[in-house]
């Protein structure tokens, strides 16, 4: 008879963190639990302090991360506790690039009385846009010297990323800059938590602060031609990244107790949210393309080759699946965007939450024929990161008439996602990766019928969503899982775990004809305008961004003008 084994996995996304507590024999979602933080997504005023932030700030509260998680490993283990001393390894993985700066034993300078007040103490959101002016110099001095690390991330840095989040704080905090020991990513943070660890991943470093297994970080030359002064890249990040699929070590004691697990449980390095979703949903090889469709969009397609793509966010061998290289790209607002839409509506009302609204504009947005809005929207509602890598661009919709309605815009705005898709896929397709399907998961995969056509529709290819509810944390139990080991119950690779725990197909979306022959028409304008404003134009969008923080009173002394 089989050994019966269990992984955990915990998925921290944007608002809140879903625990999910996966049989290693079956392949069943034994249980479930989703945790709201407590403090959500922190953009206006600083708990407790009342500190408002400026523009583009976004930040989280790291004690949100321990709550949801002990939360949630406690409920899904409530569901079964039978299971409990079966349960052989623990994966996390976390949006990224969400950073947060600590002391030397691993404590949250924001937790620290001291530091409580200083905004730049507290965990840097992914969606954090306010470095976008560190980014700007980082490519300018990156262009002009020539650096060779460009072709790995698509020509340009985001500020989404380590450095410019970094280089921020050097610039406007020079003590909080100074009293942290390390800078460290979200996912990492949490291993360090759960192991008594620091273990920092190979896969975050690669993507997100542009080290290299082959020539580690970019030089120190590098960063202070561009920041005189800041020469030690290094300090905060450290140079020692594991593999995905290592075991960071086991489940701390005193964690252990308290949460009824045992201490063997192995804890796996930590992954970023999207690129565990790939094996997650069962995707072992070249040819798909991978689609995390949430608050934001996260793109991913691994090829046997590695080569330089202009337009996507990073190339790194090993980066999603090991014997592959793993290419990165994404729209950063789509369910947030919505959401929007929907307060906006709500708030004009007086109807309460706004996404009450969204089901009753999907119906109606769905009676609508292609082209039959006459409207087009940029989906820059928080900058753009593929194919311009542009964060201080910002939404438009055009086409506009008495007659437009709600359900118009809601349509278009849907549309506006699809149209950005398929300029990434046009991308990956012109540097030779060729694509037969897309497989979609996440929570507005699962909620939006429409947009899965629409991504259909649009692309002209077909459009699976897996039948797991999760497949994030999926995914990163599969890592827990690997991390365990064939000894403990668990796998000796993710390649192996991925082939044994694939989930059950769920729905498939096929494009049609009439529907993808309309939109060709309206992709060709919705382009032009994309290049209008994205290139040719760019200065208009970047100069109501400059005046908008000028007139606020958020603008930072060292942003550049056009």
């Amino acid at each position: 008879m089989v050994q019966a084994a269990y992984a955990i996995g915990v998925d921290f996304g944007t608002a809140s963190a879903r625990t999910l507590l996966l049989d290693l024999r079956s392949g069943e979602e034994v249980a479930l639990c989703e945790v709201a933080y407590q403090h959500g997504v922190i953009d206006d005023l600083l708990p407790e302090t009342g500190v408002r932030l400026p523009t583009d700030w976004a930040l989280h509260d790291p004690d949100d991360y321990i709550a949801a998680m002990v939360k949630g490993i406690s409920e899904v283990l409530e569901a079964r506790p039978e299971v409990a001393a079966q349960v052989v390894g623990i994966g996390v993985d976390a949006t990224s690039c969400t950073v947060l700066p600590v002391t030397e034993d691993g404590v949250p300078l924001c937790d620290q009385p001291a530091w409580r007040h200083r905004p730049h103490a507290w965990p840097k959101l992914w969606k954090h846009h306010a470095a976008q002016h560190v980014a700007n110099r980082l490519n300018e001095v990156a262009t002009e010297r020539k650096e060779p690390f460009l072709g790995r991330y698509g020509g340009r840095i985001s500020s989404e990323w380590y450095f410019p989040k970094l280089i921020e704080i050097w610039l406007e905090d020079r003590e909080v800059y100074d009293a942290a020991a390390r800078f460290i990513e979200a996912t990492d943070w949490v291993v360090w938590q759960l192991c008594g660890q620091e273990r920092r991943s190979s896969c975050a470093a690669a993507y997100k602060a542009l080290w290299s297994p082959d020539v580690g970080l970019p030089t120190a030359d590098f960063f202070g031609a561009a920041y005189p002064g800041f020469t030690d890249p290094q300090a905060k990040l450290g140079g020692t990244f594991l593999p995905l699929g290592s075991k960071a070590g086991h489940l701390r004691p005193d964690l252990a107790r308290k949460l009824g697990l045992p201490e063997s449980v192995a804890v796996a390095v930590g992954n970023v949210d999207s690129f565990v979703s790939v094996p997650g949903a069962g995707v072992d090889g070249p040819g798909t393309f991978v689609m995390v469709v949430g608050t934001s969009i996260c793109d991913m397609v691994v090829h046997r080759d590695g080569m330089p793509l202009t337009g996507i966010t990073g190339v790194a061998r090993d980066g999603i699946l090991p014997g592959f290289y793993g290419y990165e790209a994404g729209q950063p607002a789509v369910g947030d965007m919505f959401g929007w839409f929907g307060d906006l509506l709500a708030s004009a009302a007086g109807a309460g939450s706004g996404s009450r609204l969204l089901p009753g504009l999907e119906e109606a947005a769905a009676n609508l024929a292609p082209a039959q809005t006459g409207l087009v929207a940029l989906d820059w509602w928080n900058g753009n990161r593929s194919v311009l890598a542009d964060a201080d661009l910002s939404g438009m919709l055009a086409g506009l008439t008495l007659e437009t309605r709600p359900e118009h815009i809601y349509r278009a705005l849907l549309e506006s996602v699809a149209f950005g898709n398929k300029a990434v896929l046009e991308r990956f397709s012109a540097g030779g990766l060729q694509l037969s399907e897309i497989v979609a998961c996440g929570g507005v995969a699962e909620r939006s019928p429409l947009l899965m056509q629409l991504f259909a529709d649009v692309s002209g290819l077909p459009v699976r969503v897996p039948a797991s509810s999760q497949v994030p944390a999926r995914g990163s139990a599969l890592f827990g899982a690997v991390a365990a080991g064939t000894g403990a119950g668990g796998f000796a690779n993710i390649a192996e775990a991925t082939a044994a725990l694939r989930p059950r197909a769920g729905r498939t979306y096929t494009p049609l004809a009439q529907a993808t022959s309309v939109y060709d028409d309206v992709y060709r304008i919705w382009k032009d305008v994309h290049d209008t404003f994205g290139h040719r134009h760019v200065a208009w969008l970047h100069g109501l961004k400059r005046l908008k923080r000028l007139a606020t009173g958020t603008a930072p002394d060292h942003v550049p003008s056009d």
